[in-house]
């Protein structure tokens, strides 16, 4: 279809799954300062005043227990979590980290993939962060609400929240909303025309002129009620908001979450490799739109499939894309991860509002949103 509508849903830092991702990237962040070398996998499950981590890392000694829950204490903080149900002071933390398998150790101390797997990446002229328009809003959106609550100016609101933007489309082109949904923790004497009038102005903020839907389509907790939110609420675990995490269902998702994961996980940095390539296909003008697939086996280098998809709008063929890449990039883990300089602890600030689609920042976070190869891919296809 040319015509339709597409929704995408970003949630907030203080949603119970959101509250596990971001301590499980803070416990790695925290291994990748004392070792770059670090290899972790870090599951965290959150319920009323309990946190409980478990995984594998190359090495249990290199954090002490005490050390691990000051992170986890002070990421609950910087969430806003201070309720009797998850207080960050109070909480009961149980920590189950053990040794990294030798039968996965063998095959990345030999420089090949830390698991088998398929990943994607995707790209769209349809704003300045070449992503999906309803997952761009619906992040941009939370992340607003979040800055605000965090300065003081939103005391009404609690961590807890998400909302889905739902984007007409014609001809492949965003032209405006057809519904909003959003759902915010709130506190009990909020009323819900209240809470709907002073979130209202944050939604205008970030629409072009003339895109809202109106107001019979806004819907502000369509239950009437969000007063009890976060681990209280539900229960959290790492890696179950992977649709989220990437591109809002607008492209394929290989099935691996990221948050947890080092980078000789390719779950993780062959997604961000993929974007990498996806994105400078789409920044040179080579095409309007890409998915790009590549898959792996665990212990071995090259990647087992490379695939490109410019669904119809490339300039060149698909496949002299591909080669074009395989002569610019090093698509081994250990390639990918000297090229996008990801033996760094820049993972904790990912796991909220999206790893794509953001700012890249000095020192090396989110290196993958750069577009530094638009002009040597343009010159390598053009001067072939």
């Amino acid at each position: 279809m040319n015509s339709f509508i597409f929704t995408s849903e970003s949630v907030s830092e203080g949603h119970s799954d959101k509250v596990c991702d971001q301590i499980s990237d803070s416990i790695l962040d925290a291994l990748l300062k004392e070792d770059p070398n670090s290899r972790a996998a870090i599951e965290t499950v959150v319920t009323p005043q309990r946190v409980f981590v478990f995984g594998e890392v190359k090495t249990p000694t290199v954090l002490k227990p005490e050390q691990i829950d000051h992170v986890i204490r002070k990421k609950i903080r910087e969430i806003g979590y201070e309720e009797p149900s998850f207080d960050w002071r109070t909480v009961k933390i149980e920590i189950n980290l053990r040794t990294q398998s030798s039968d996965i150790a063998r095959g990345v101390e030999t420089k090949g993939a830390g698991d088998q797997g398929i990943m994607f990446g995707y790209a769209s002229q349809e704003n300045e962060a070449l992503m999906p328009t309803p997952l761009y809003l619906s992040h941009k959106f939370m992340r607003l609400l979040a800055e605000d609550r965090k300065k003081g100016l939103l005391p009404q609101l609690r961590p807890d929240g998400k909302c889905q933007f739902s984007i007409k489309y014609c001809d492949h082109k965003p032209i405006g909303t057809s519904a909003i949904v959003v759902s915010l923790q709130h506190q009990e004497e909020l009323t819900l025309t209240a809470l709907k009038d002073l979130i209202r102005p944050y939604v205008e903020r970030i629409l072009p002129e003339g895109w809202f839907c109106g107001e019979e389509s806004f819907f502000v907790n369509p239950t009437g009620r969000f007063v009890i939110g976060g681990p209280e609420s539900d229960t959290g675990l790492t890696g179950r908001k992977i649709i989220v995490d990437t591109y809002g269902g607008m492209a394929p998702h290989g099935g691996g979450a990221f948050s947890g994961k080092d980078p000789t996980k390719v779950d993780r940095s062959a997604a961000y490799m993929a974007r990498y390539m996806a994105k400078n296909i789409v920044a040179a003008g080579l095409a309007m739109r890409c998915t790009l697939q590549l898959s792996y086996a665990i212990g071995r280098a090259d990647p087992t499939s490379f695939y490109i998809n410019t669904h119809g709008t490339g300039l060149v063929s698909d496949e002299r894309l591909a080669i074009a890449l395989r002569e610019l990039l090093d698509l081994t883990p250990w390639g990918i991860q000297e090229t996008l300089l990801l033996r760094q602890p820049i993972y904790a600030r990912t796991a909220v509002y999206g790893h794509f689609g953001r700012a890249v920042e000095s020192d090396g976070g989110f290196s993958w949103e750069r577009v530094d190869l638009a002009e040597e891919l343009k010159k390598i296809i053009f001067n072939s």
